[in-house]
C-alpha cells in the first residue's frame, strides 16, 4: 500500500532548479519535492505522497493522522523497519 503521510518539513533547499525538502516522518527523513506547495516552510506539516508534498496541514491534524496510521499499522507497512527503529529511539527509557 502507498499512503499519503503527513510529515514535518525539516529543511528546504533547491536542487537542479527544483524546490525540495527533507521531511521528517517521526524520525525517518525523506527527500520530498515542494513544487506543488511553493509557500511551505521549515516547521510546516505537509501530506506527502510518492515523494511530492501535496497539501499543507496543521500540526494537530498531522499528529492525529500519524497516531491513527500507527494504530492500524500503516506506518510500519509504509516505512518498514526504519519507522520501528525511529519510534523505539524516540521513546524515553523506563526508569529501573
Amino acid at each position: 500500500m502507498c499512503l499519503a503521510v503527513p510529515g514535518r518539513v525539516a529543511e528546504v533547499y533547491e536542487r537542479d532548479g527544483t524546490r525540495m525538502a527533507r521531511v521528517d516522518f517521526g524520525g525517518v527523513l525523506k527527500e520530498v519535492c515542494l513544487e506543488y506547495l511553493p509557500e511551505i516552510a521549515v516547521g510546516d506539516y505537509a501530506i506527502v505522497h510518492v515523494g511530492f508534498a501535496l497539501q499543507r496541514l496543521d500540526e494537530e491534524s498531522a499528529l492525529a493522522t500519524l497516531r491513527l496510521f500507527e494504530e492500524i499499522g500503516a506506518l510500519e507497512e509504509e516505512f518498514g523497519d526504519a519507522w520501528a527503529r525511529a519510534r523505539a529511539e524516540a521513546q524515553p527509557e523506563e526508569a529501573s
